[in-house]
């Protein structure tokens, strides 16, 4: 009885023997304490922390340069294709060019043909009023004045005749000249285009390749600066 009228104080009021006063002081040393132990261990993750991320970008770099890549060898791809329809295109139309070339070279030669044949038959014509006249003269007309006018006319008509053949043939052939110059000017067109764009092609792989090397480059200087500050800023957890 006496022990719990001790705990009575001087107020009226009741506390636990020994317990008068709160211990603030100790709650806050132990509260200080943790935060410093919080800290320490933040500090101690952040070298982690910073390796990791280090990693993840130069992870990150490596798959930016094989993106770039990616873009370089599409590029190629389109720029061949596109250059060989292109191409195609080109020797297509100069083949059609070259037909039209030699269809008008062989109209114009027998338009020469018609000429040396209506010639032919101007002469026959002209021959049969010669011999008309001298049958109706009563000359014969093999002979004579008769017989050298229609072989006069044979030979002037022949001459005329030759020319228009050799017309027929030089068209022939000019027309087979343009057509077959139209047809290898294509033809080196096609392989100067196409080689052009495999140049191209060429360069754009090329610069995908470096795209790669240097992105490996920079990764592996990310990772080796990374490492390089973890291993300035991290604390051995063996160490005393």
């Amino acid at each position: 009885m006496m022990d719990d009228m001790d705990n009575i104080d001087a107020g009226g009021g009741w506390s636990p023997a020994g317990n008068s006063t709160f211990d603030w002081t100790g709650l806050l040393e132990t509260g200080g304490k943790l935060f410093t132990a919080v800290q320490g261990g933040v500090g101690a993750a952040a070298p982690y922390a910073a390796l990791l991320t280090d990693m993840a970008k130069a992870e990150s770099q490596k798959a930016a340069a094989y993106y770039t890549q990616g873009l370089y060898e599409v590029q190629a791809a389109d720029t061949l294709r596109l250059a060989q329809i292109r191409a195609d295109q080109d020797e297509k139309y100069a083949n059609i060019q070259a037909g039209r070339k030699l269809k008008q070279a062989e109209m114009q030669a027998v338009n020469y043909t018609i000429a040396g044949n209506t010639l032919l038959r101007n002469m026959e014509r002209a021959n049969a009023a010669v011999r008309a006249r001298a049958a109706a003269n009563g000359i014969v007309y093999s002979e004579g004045s008769a017989a050298g006018v229609q072989t006069e006319n044979v030979a002037a008509t022949y001459r005329d005749v030759g020319v228009t053949n050799l017309n027929a043939l030089t068209a022939r052939l000019l027309g087979f000249e343009d057509a077959s110059a139209m047809v290898l000017a294509a033809k080196e067109q096609k392989e100067l285009t196409m080689n052009a764009a495999e140049t191209q092609a060429k360069q754009m792989r090329l610069a995908g390749e470096f795209a790669v090397k240097s992105g490996g480059l920079l990764a592996g200087a990310t990772l080796t600066t990374g490492a390089l500050e973890f291993a300035k800023t991290v604390k051995n957890p063996f160490a005393s």
